[in-house]
């Protein structure tokens, strides 16, 4: 007897990817191709969002990049415009550009603080926005925010990254309530120690830090992009229509220890 043909979760989904360029971001959207969606690429860094848009194509897949600075209204409407255009809905999107900063609060500034909270929460926000109206239409969405266990536990050294993250858990449970009469799920993802680009400037720019973080792991390691991209889609799969307002923990064991 031959075996079930396997059957993707995102079949026919179209799916909006924010700092897809590199890290969670571009792991996510190889997996969310893989799995049968519309992949839509955007970054601030065009060339990293192309060239992963390309990489998806290749491998039989549908997607498009975009250059979007999240922090930017108008750039986030225009994309939201095309791929409604093209493809005539956004089933899911997933908030992932992110941005952080290394060193005591009581050196910290305020355009430290704006550029953080622009990117992380303000970005976040922005493109919810901006793709919900075409998701109340059409009765379906799945909103899926990567948020950081800095933002349940704090993180020394990282006191506007942490605020910043612990908003974009606080906006995800209050969205989840209003939207949720809309068939809307409304998630986020809390990650530990991932091995991304991000998260090897801590390294540069403090060794030592970084060391104590990932001890800070109950399994003594960091966590691959992979690893947080399959959470991703759990969350935007079907297999989770009765979870929202949650914040999925992924950390290795950081927070229970």
């Amino acid at each position: 007897m031959s075996a079930q043909a396997k059957t993707n979760k995102l079949t026919d989904k179209v799916a909006i990817i924010t700092g897809g360029g590199s890290g969670i971001g571009a792991a996510t959207s190889r997996l969310f191709a893989k799995e049968g969606a519309k992949v839509v690429v955007t970054d601030i860094d065009e060339a990293a969002a192309e060239g992963v848009a390309k990489g998806l194509e290749q491998d039989g897949g549908q997607a498009l990049a975009a250059k979007v600075d999240v922090t930017c209204k108008e750039e986030i409407d225009n994309t939201v415009r095309d791929v409604l255009a093209r493809w005539g809905k956004i089933d899911i999107l997933v908030n992932c550009a992110g941005t952080g900063d290394i060193g005591w609060f009581i050196e910290s500034d305020e355009t430290t603080w704006d550029r953080i909270i622009a990117v992380n929460l303000k970005g976040t926000m922005l493109f919810t926005h901006a793709v919900l109206p075409s998701m109340v239409e059409h009765k379906y969405g799945k909103i899926i925010n990567i948020a950081s266990i800095a933002g349940k536990t704090g993180a020394g050294m990282q006191v506007p990254y942490s605020a910043s993250k612990a908003g974009v858990s606080g906006f995800t449970k209050a969205l989840a309530r209003e939207v949720a009469r809309h068939r809307i799920n409304v998630n986020d993802i809390c990650p530990g120690p991932i091995d991304t680009p991000m998260y090897g400037q801590i390294g540069d720019l403090d060794p030592e830090l970084q060391k104590k973080y990932v001890r800070g792991v109950a399994q003594r390691r960091m966590g691959r992009p992979e690893e947080l991209a399959a959470a991703v889609l759990f969350l935007a799969s079907d297999e989770c229509e009765f979870i929202t307002g949650h914040s999925l923990v992924v950390d290795g064991g950081s927070t229970m220890i």
